[in-house]
């Protein structure tokens, strides 16, 4: 006999009677008897050359690893001990994708003019799916590679015959007559028609059989064996009317490169149906012991759920003791991109339903409470697991966090900010503090510009209004006055923090006589008046606006307001006192230029006093008036 190396992963050896073929790693062996050999193919594969043996009961055996020198001593050999002739057969190589698909017993062959491109072992087919004008091929994963084939899908042209039969249908039967695939061996025990499934999501029937579940839609079939149904869920949806029925599955169906770890069905309460199972009394009595009656009614959810738990002998878990603000036993929140609702069970957390997660308290290391990030009517809620990956359920009703954190208290979860929160409800410290902790830039600048309005008074309008006293005492105007030259000392320095603002005691508005009727004296402007000078924060802003836009491509005005607040805030103590050295210089200018501008007879002549007292008479004479008849009036 002759004696080869298959790959380092066997041996093969043929004799007078029968070729054997051993592997070294299972020790499996094939035998094949001389007198059923029927064809032998010699061609060119991918590592050297290789053998097809085909044999009168329909197998195919293939093995690789042949040297190009072994075809003339093989060849003689099976000529004169087997009457059989190795014929030479080229793959084809050309690249296309469009050809015959042939089935020879056990194995597909695609072909090309005749020759073939590949061929498929239909026992390593684990699924066939249909589609229009498509059939899918899933195959069994290989544990021991790196990398294995997945799915192969075909496009089958409709017929334009008169057989009648559907193509797409013909080449599925073949596949599934020689496939390792779950398949129907009988009824079904059940059929749920068009129920509305979220993942995947579509109108499905599912047909119950005894040792699997079948999804058959208008575009895929998925078939789920019963053991790979780790858990059943039944939670009830926040509005009382509908429920969710989940299915945790492992390993998960596959859609191409989507896997679904999770089916989920959603049902109306208030849909009912009188079910019949396709079997005898006494197969029912003796099968599911009492779990199940041969006629049933009930509400759909119910009897599909019922029906789950007696076939796949597992616990249905629904939702424990807790209660969310609005009584629901569910908090709506958001996930990655999709708003959704998060269930505290018994023994860990399930959001549903884009994308599904299901959390056991067991892998999770801690949770955390933090801040919304876009207001403080919401809160986020973080877990952390074990295995170092975070999920962040966030825009929760800020409502909910007593509720929320008593409950992951209770279960002895450990909180990672407990030492911040602990204790606290929706209305205490974690909330009491409004958006006014948040840097405001248009608020800031109005600040400024104010102060700098007030100055501007005290320097040189007490001037101006000295002339006038419509009936009012001096010490009334100048206790007016006095209030705003308290309030311009200290808040021209914009280095001053948030903290100590917050710790002075709020200053007593003065009470200033006979004003209840007269609105605040409009100013005359002089645009040949030196500009008033910016504060720090509105210089930085200026010399960052065209950074921030550069950063942030699209940004409106009010998103770069609120960017550069951010910014300013996080700004150091070196920056911003730069910025108020250049803000301190500028009003230093501002009050040089000013002083010029009113030594040179700017905005103090007696026309400019005469008018401006005019005008402020006029406006406390008639104080419904519109400003520009006013205006004109002073000029006349």
């Amino acid at each position: 006999g002759v004696v080869l190396v298959h790959l380092n992963d066997g041996r093969l050896r043929f004799s007078k009677q029968t070729v054997v073929y051993k592997s070294s790693k299972t020790g499996k062996v094939d035998s094949i008897s001389v007198p059923e050999l029927s064809q032998a193919l010699w061609r060119r594969v991918c590592l050297g050359h290789g053998i097809k043996l085909c044999t009168t009961t329909g197998h195919v055996y293939k093995y690789d690893g042949f040297k190009d020198t072994d075809f003339e001593k093989i060849s003689e050999y099976f000529k004169a001990n087997y009457k059989v002739e190795l014929t030479e057969k080229d793959m084809c190589v050309k690249g296309w994708n469009w050809g015959t698909a042939k089935f020879n017993g056990p194995l597909l062959s695609f072909e090309v003019s005749d020759s073939p491109v590949f061929e498929i072992p239909l026992a390593s087919v684990s699924q066939c799916a249909t589609g229009k004008n498509e059939v899918t091929l899933e195959f069994h994963q290989n544990d021991d590679t790196e990398v294995s084939l997945m799915e192969v899908r075909f496009y089958v042209p409709p017929t334009t015959g008169d057989e009648g039969a559907d193509p797409v249908e013909a080449f599925a039967q073949n596949v599934l007559s020689k496939a390792d695939v779950i398949q129907a061996t009988g009824d079904a025990v059940c059929i749920f028609r068009e129920l509305q499934c979220l993942t995947p999501r579509g109108r499905y029937d599912i047909r119950i059989y005894p040792t699997f579940l079948h999804l058959h839609g208008k575009t895929f079939d998925y078939k789920i064996p019963y053991t790979t149904v780790l858990r059943l869920f039944l939670l009830p949806h926040k509005d009382q009317r509908q429920m969710f029925f989940v299915i945790s599955l492992d390993p998960p169906i596959k859609q191409g490169q989507t896997r679904y770890h999770f089916l989920i069905l959603l049902f109306s309460k208030e849909e009912d149906i009188n079910l019949t199972l396709n079997m005898s009394e006494e197969e029912v009595e003796r099968r599911f012991e009492g779990k199940l009656n041969k006629n049933m009614s009930g509400s759909l959810y119910e009897m599909v759920s019922r029906v789950m738990k007696a076939l796949v002998n597992r616990k249905i878990t629904v939702p424990g003791n807790f209660q969310g603000h609005s009584g629901a036993q569910c908090i709506t929140c958001s996930y990655k991109a999709s708003s959704g609702l998060l269930y505290p069970l018994e023994r860990g957390f399930i959001y549903v339903h884009k994308p599904p997660v299901h959390l056991r308290f067991e892998e999770i290391s801690c949770v955390n409470f933090a801040r919304g990030t876009t207001t403080t009517r919401s809160f986020d809620f973080e877990i952390e697991t074990k295995q170092g990956n975070q999920y962040t359920f966030s825009s929760i009703e800020r409502e909910e966090y007593g509720k929320l954190f008593d409950f992951v208290n209770a279960k002895k979860l450990s909180i990672k900010n407990r030492g911040f929160k602990e204790g606290m409800k929706a209305s205490d410290d974690m909330y009491s503090d409004s958006d006014d902790d948040q840097h405001d830039a248009y608020l800031e600048r109005m600040k400024q510009e104010g102060k700098i309005r007030e100055e501007a008074n005290d320097s040189d309008d007490s001037e101006a209004d000295e002339s006038f006293n419509p009936g009012e005492e001096d010490e009334d105007i100048a206790e007016e006055y006095d209030s705003k030259a308290s309030a311009s000392e200290s808040s021209g320095d914009d280095a001053e923090s948030e903290e100590e603002k917050k710790k002075k005691p709020p200053k007593k508005a003065k009470i200033v006589k006979e004003k209840k009727t007269r609105k605040k004296e409009k100013k005359m402007k002089d645009s040949s008046a030196p500009k008033r000078p910016m504060s720090a924060y509105m210089l930085w802003l200026n010399s960052s606006r065209e950074r921030i836009k550069a950063e942030n491509p699209g940004i409106s005005v009010t998103e770069i307001s609120k960017k550069a607040g951010e910014m300013w805030k996080q700004l150091s103590k070196d920056k911003k006192e730069e910025w108020e050295g250049k803000a301190e210089e500028a009003k230093k200018e501002y009050e040089r230029a000013m002083k010029e501008y009113r030594e040179g007879g700017g905005g103090t002549s007696g026309s400019s006093k005469k008018y401006y007292a005019i005008f402020v008479l006029l406006e406390y004479l008639f104080p419904h008036m519109v400003i520009g008849q006013l205006k004109t009036w002073t000029h006349v």
